[in-house]
C-alpha cells in the first residue's frame, strides 16, 4: 500500500471527502481485496491505540518512538532533496497501521500487562429472592454499576452485621482495590485466602490482580503461582503469568 491509501483512510474515516470521493473509495473497497484487507487492518490498528493509550504519559511515548520509526516510510524525495512530511496528529494511526502492514512489531509497546485487561468482576448477586434488604440490594447495584466508592460504603455496613461473611470481605476488596486502598484490601484477601471456601481461589486471583495494580510484578506471580489448576480461573492466571514472567 502507498502512503496516500493509508490518508485516505484516514479522510474518509473522519468525514473529509466530498460525496463523490466517499463513493469511490467504497466502490474499491468492494472491488480492490487487498485495498479492503488493508482498511480493516487500518480500523483494527486505530480502534488498538484508542484502547491501549489511555494514560497520556505512555500516549506521549508510544508517539515519540513512532514518529521516530515511521518517519523513514513518509520520507519524500522532492526536487532532488529529502524532506520529511510532519505527521499530523491523526497520522500516528496512520503510522500505526504502516507498521502493522509491513510487520514491524510494536507490541514491545505493550509488553507489560495492564490491570484493566485482566480485571473483569462481572457482577454480583447478594440479594435472595424475595427479600426486601434495601441495604443488600444498594451494594449489589452499586458494585454493579461499577459505583465502588458507593459499594464499598454499603457492604461495610453489611459487614458490621455480619463480620464473618467472606463472600462481602472478598467484594469490598474489590472495591477497595478500585478506589486505590490497597493495604486495607489485601488484609481483606488474606482473610478470605486463609479461610476454607469456595471464595479462596477467587480472593487469590483478585490478589495477584491487585499487585498487578500496584506494579508489584513478583508479589503478583507468587500469587498467580499458588492458584491450583481445578480454580475457576486458572486458565487466566496462567495466561497473566507467561506475560509477567
Amino acid at each position: 500500500m502507498q502512503e496516500k491509501d493509508f490518508i485516505l483512510f484516514d479522510d474518509y474515516l473522519s468525514g473529509s471527502l466530498d460525496a463523490e470521493s466517499i463513493q469511490a473509495f467504497e466502490n474499491r473497497l468492494k472491488a480492490d481485496a487487498d485495498f479492503n484487507l488493508a482498511f480493516n487492518d487500518y480500523q483494527q490498528a486505530e480502534a488498538f491505540l484508542e484502547h491501549k493509550f489511555k494514560n497520556e504519559e505512555q500516549n506521549q511515548r508510544f508517539k515519540e518512538n513512532l514518529e521516530r520509526i515511521s518517519s523513514g516510510y513518509f520520507k519524500k524525495e522532492v526536487s532532488g532533496k529529502a524532506k520529511v512530511r510532519r505527521i499530523n496528529p491523526w497520522y500516528y494511526s496512520v503510522a500505526a497501521g504502516v507498521i502493522l502492514l509491513f510487520g514491524v512489531v510494536i507490541a514491545q509497546q505493550f509488553s507489560s500487562p495492564a490491570y484493566d485487561d485482566f480485571a473483569n468482576y462481572g457482577t454480583i448477586s447478594l440479594t435472595v429472592r424475595g427479600s426486601e434488604n434495601d441495604l443488600q440490594n444498594n451494594a449489589e447495584k452499586a458494585f454493579n454499576n461499577k459505583d465502588y466508592k458507593d459499594a464499598e460504603k454499603y457492604l461495610t455496613q453489611l459487614l458490621q452485621k455480619d463480620q464473618g461473611n467472606l463472600e462481602l470481605q472478598l467484594y469490598k476488596a474489590v472495591s477497595l482495590v478500585e478506589l486505590n486502598n490497597y493495604e486495607e484490601a489485601d488484609v481483606l484477601y488474606q482473610n478470605v485466602i486463609q479461610s476454607p471456601s469456595v471464595y479462596s481461589n477467587k480472593a487469590k486471583w483478585y490478589l495477584a490482580l491487585s499487585k498487578l495494580k500496584q506494579k508489584e510484578k513478583s508479589e503478583s506471580i507468587t500469587v498467580l503461582k499458588s492458584i491450583p489448576e481445578d480454580a475457576d480461573d486458572f486458565e487466566s492466571a496462567q495466561k497473566l503469568l507467561k506475560k509477567l514472567e
